[in-house]
């Protein structure tokens, strides 16, 4: 008898969802022993911590991803507004403690831990920084994703998938070691590939012109040299609210993984020639665009993001809509993070124009109504010009589109201020000279509807001066978005201890509500709670030391006044000024000036670019001061100095919360804005600091009594630059009169002469951009007055107290939720439970 066959259900390629994933102990337990043996293929003769974390990451990565899920669903739904991040940096730090704190599952997770007998603090120390930006852009850029999410916003985060971070520095002899930061070395637990969605991304070619069959003009770009890019998405949680927000982030590959004629030839190298140079465009973070194949790379990075992001995003749209692009304006937002994804503008437009066939004006009014730029920087030179020979080598249809874009601007231009033609040529989107270049801050201005600052000194400088021009044409366009930073990771989860404190005091509401930490203000002046206080902030302060004590082979006495300048390594930052003082301390012990002395620990870290020369040499310096001051027996306790090498999210976690000073000491004028001020801030340190960026507005919050001011104004900086003279501040001044000599004698080189001669020269240049001779002295009478202050450990710590009370403004909760008031216009969309 013949066998009946099965009766089959119709083939669908959609799976129901599964049931909710449960937190008990027992169940996380039981998830993580299954992943460990069966996802990792460990068992129990493995003894690296490593797979023990990744099993507890995707643990938590299967409840988060419940969450993702049916977040998604509720903007498919609505058919919300949403807005989208561009930005080529994301410093997201470590992934795992941020997801517990914010699923509200730390307890449960611990436990099921110690019955695996495995401590969490073990496996979170085996999650390496995620290597995908730099500095306090990528920073800021982790914490709006942070904040979106806990405000619920349908907001997504789109950037480079870096297999190569910032690089690991180590220090040699003092000066800076760059290693490759290989971070995906182990592959990343926490992303999800989504293959399906790649997009091809166009280079080189040329551009052809033809008329469709209503003889109307189009135009095509062909014979381009194309790469592929491969998202990949990253979970990112709100605050205990259900919902989970995507970070998108593009890898590039080849079309073709290699040339199989090349191969059969024996041309092994040639055949894959092609996937290796498309797969360099993601393989490093910001390359060192010294050099001309530099600069390329780095355009080729920044196109990539805006072409891959923008298509991505139509995409969806024609899926939805199909090619009625009448509403996507009001449906869509595009915010740039700083000038490197302005090329979006001009990508758009193309998009529009050449692939959905839209007329310029009607392209034009949807691109100028869904673009809005964010300014990072006063300094002209870190605001990105492109030659127009490089644009037209690799982006020629992109060029053409600019040209057109530029034209009908200066037409306007023209139009306002007839026969102006200074004004023409300082508002041009092309800068004219021996090479013509593309003013990409300028395209970024032009085609967008918002324009911001991230501090109200830095907006103001912005609308007074570099975009002045800008602001008398369009006023209405600009506006500030003072900077904040996450409370979430930079108090609750960075400082435990002292968060639990305040949520003894004050109750929880401060983690989403950060102006909840003005109850703490009347506490201050209750003796019990100041001790507390002065309890949580000395165990920080040995936390840290124990931290950096094997790196550094130096004992610190945790009582000293711990003082911190932890940043990027650059002149305006002035981490040179902080060595001046730092020798003048020396000079001090040396002389036998110690009546009424504050012990105390100068903390440097941060990275200097890989061809910022002065930078590298300031490194230098501290480390040999260092290495003199830590050597010397007269010092002994007064005095001890620590260059913290590799710099990361993950350490500024631990120096946050044991900081007692903050040094934020810029020349005024130069600093946007600042993040590491308001960690710092918030975990209980006082301020020594110039009025530059978000000082004015920390100082404002906090009061002049709370914040040790010095330095000149950005006004008087600017007027003092016709008459500046250092070398008679010098000879006027015998404390930096004493400080130069030891400089000029190499007392600090004593064995490597010249070596800091460049630094010398910049100090008694009349043209030092940064006037660091000019606040040396206000400088120094700061920091007395800051030392004077520590030897009241119970005044200190009253001040400390109300430092956090005042931090309330800079939370990036109180952000975002201006960029959505004023900018976005999103609706937030609360995501379905999955209980």
């Amino acid at each position: 008898m013949p066998h009946k066959p099965l009766a089959r259900s119709k083939p669908t390629s959609r799976l129901p969802d599964l049931p909710p994933l449960s937190f008990k102990k027992a169940d996380l337990a039981l998830d993580i022993r299954r992943h460990f043996n069966c996802t990792l293929g460990r068992n129990k003769f493995h003894k690296s911590a490593y797979y023990s974390y990744a099993a507890l990451a995707l643990t938590v990565r299967d409840r988060l991803m419940e969450r993702w899920k049916n977040t998604q669903y509720a903007y498919k739904d609505t058919d919300c507004k949403q807005a989208y991040y561009l930005s080529l940096e994301f410093l997201m730090g470590r992934t795992l403690g941020n997801a517990l704190l914010n699923l509200g599952v730390e307890e449960p997770v611990e436990g099921a831990l110690h019955d695996l007998g495995i401590a969490l603090e073990e496996l979170i120390d085996n999650e390496v920084d995620a290597g995908l930006g730099n500095g306090g852009l990528g920073r800021l850029a982790a914490c709006f994703v942070d904040s979106c999410a806990t405000l619920q916003l349908p907001v997504m985060g789109y950037g480079l998938r870096y297999e190569y971070g910032m690089f690991r520095q180590h220090i040699e002899n003092g000066y800076q070691i760059e290693e490759p930061d290989h971070w995906l070395r182990n592959g990343n637990v926490w992303e999800i590939e989504r293959p399906e969605l790649t997009v091809r991304v166009r280079f080189g070619g040329h551009t052809e012109y033809y008329e469709d069959h209503d003889r109307s003009r189009h135009v095509r770009w062909v014979d381009t040299r194309d790469v592929l890019a491969v998202p990949y998405d990253i979970p990112v949680p709100g605050y205990r609210n259900g919902t989970v927000n995507t970070l998108r982030l593009w890898k590039a590959a080849a079309t073709d993984e290699f040339d199989l004629n090349e191969f059969n030839a024996g041309d092994y190298a040639g055949s894959v020639a092609a996937k290796n140079s498309a797969e360099h465009i993601s393989m490093v973070l910001y390359p060192n665009d010294a050099s001309e194949n530099g600069k390329e790379l780095r355009l080729r990075q920044q196109y990539l993001l805006a072409s891959a992001s923008l298509q991505d995003i139509i995409r969806k749209w024609v899926a939805r809509h199909g090619e009625d692009f009448s509403t996507f304006a009001e449906k869509n937002c595009f915010q740039l993070n700083d000038t490197h994804p302005s090329i979006a503008v001009a990508e758009l437009m193309r998009l529009l124009m050449d692939e959905h066939d839209l007329p310029w004006d009607e392209a034009w009014n949807i691109t100028s109504r869904t673009m809005a730029y964010t300014n990072h920087t006063l300094l002209p030179e870190a605001l990105e010009r492109w030659s127009v020979r490089l644009f037209r080598q690799l982006l020629p249809r992109v060029l053409e589109i600019i040209f057109e874009i530029n034209a009908r601007f200066l037409a306007e231009v023209a139009s306002r201020w007839p026969g102006d033609l200074d004004r023409i040529a300082r508002m041009s989107l092309i800068e004219e000279g021996d090479e013509q270049q593309v003013r990409m801050a300028y395209l970024a201005i032009v085609g967008s509807f918002s324009v911001n600052g991230v501090a109200e000194l830095h907006s103001n400088l912005l609308q007074q001066g570099l975009f002045r021009d800008f602001h008398e044409l369009w006023p209405h366009k600009f506006n500030n978005k003072t900077n904040g930073i996450t409370p979430r990771r930079w108090l609750a989860w960075c400082n435990p201890d002292l968060a639990a404190l305040i949520t003894a005091t004050i109750g929880d509401r401060w983690i989403t509500d950060l102006s909840e930490l003005g109850k703490l203000a009347p506490y201050a002046d209750d003796p019990d709670f100041r001790e507390r206080w002065r309890q949580v902030k000395r165990a920080n302060k040995e936390r840290l030391v124990a931290h950096k004590k094997a790196e550094l082979a130096l004992e610190v006495d945790p009582d000293a006044l711990f003082d911190v300048q932890v940043k990027r390594i650059h002149e305006y930052k002035r981490q040179l000024l902080n060595v001046l003082h730092v020798i003048h301390l020396y000079d001090r012990i040396k002389r036998g000036d110690t009546a009424n002395w504050t012990n105390r620990c100068v903390l440097f870290g941060g990275k200097a670019a890989p061809g910022y020369v002065m930078a590298k040499r300031i490194i230098k310096l501290i480390n040999n001061v260092a290495t003199v001051v830590n050597g010397d027996p007269a010092c002994d306790k007064l005095l001890k100095v620590a260059f913290l090498p590799n710099y990361r999210v993950s350490a500024m976690e631990i120096i946050s919360a044991g900081a007692d000073l903050s040094e934020q000491i810029s020349t005024a004028g130069k600093e946007a804005s600042g993040t590491g001020n308001m960690k710092f801030m918030m975990n209980g340190a006082l301020t020594i600091g110039t009025l530059d960026g978000a000082n004015i507005e920390i100082r404002q919050e906090v009061g002049a009594d709370n914040f040790f001011l010095f330095g000149l104004t950005a006004e008087e900086v600017e007027a003092a630059r016709a008459h500046y003279d250092p070398g008679a501040i010098i000879e006027g001044n015998e404390d930096l009169k004493r400080v130069m000599h030891l400089l000029e004698a190499g007392h600090f080189n004593q064995f490597e002469p010249g070596i800091f001669d460049a630094i010398v020269q910049s100090v008694k240049s009349p043209w030092d951009p940064w006037l660091t001779a000019a606040d040396f002295q206000s400088y120094v009478q700061a920091q007395r007055r800051a030392a004077e202050a520590y030897r009241d450990q119970d005044g200190w710590t009253r001040m400390s107290i109300l430092n956090t009370a005042a931090s309330g403004k800079f939370s990036t909760d109180r952000t975002i939720g201006e960029y959505n008031r004023d900018i976005w216009k999103l609706e937030p969309v609360p995501a379905p439970s999955v209980e």
